[in-house]
């Protein structure tokens, strides 16, 4: 699908105003990441195949800056509400702290973790790694596995479930728990 096609989506976008806007979405993607490029890199593209889908729609209520910096600001915080769900994940399953309040890496812990990511059917274990691994969310991971966002948050349940039973399991046998 070329960008003009696409624009069908959003009618009141054009390409020469979202063309003339880069620099300063850049520049507000920057300034939401911690000035990390790469990441701000993806927030534009991930902004732009918003509005380009249609999923982000422009009303003409606020202007189109505005309107572009708000897709960024939601998908900046939406990015960080994951990160953040994703390290209560972690520390919950990392090892016990040590006197310094630092989480020393368990490789025992980790590996147990993947095999049991291993273990799991294909689509829990394909959107276990786009979700936890890729940063997509479970709408954009089912979309990438072809199906429906209620199929993909099904096996994203399933696998958290399995998961929760297997690690606990296993660290019961490990004393751990």
């Amino acid at each position: 699908m070329r960008v003009t096609d696409a624009l069908e989506n959003n009618p009141r976008v054009s390409l020469a105003a979202l063309e003339a806007l880069h620099t300063d979405v850049l520049g507000w993607a920057l300034s939401r990441c911690d000035f990390n490029l790469h990441v701000a890199e993806d927030l534009v593209q991930q902004a732009y195949m918003e509005i380009l889908s249609g999923r982000a729609r422009f009303d003409a209520e606020a202007s189109l800056k505005t309107f572009v910096f708000g897709v960024v600001r939601n998908l900046a915080k939406s990015r960080l509400r994951r990160l953040t769900t994703r390290l209560r994940i972690l520390r919950r399953h990392a090892a016990e702290t040590t006197d310094d309040g630092v989480m020393p890496p368990d490789p025992d812990r980790h590996d147990a973790l993947w095999q049991a990511v291993m273990r799991l059917p294909a689509r829990q274990r394909d959107i276990v790694e786009l979700v936890f691994c890729r940063d997509l969310t479970i709408e954009e991971a089912s979309r990438v596995m072809g199906v429906t966002t209620g199929t993909g948050r099904v096996h994203y349940d399933r696998a958290k479930k399995a998961l929760r039973r297997e690690l606990g399991a296993t660290l019961e046998d490990r004393g751990d728990a």
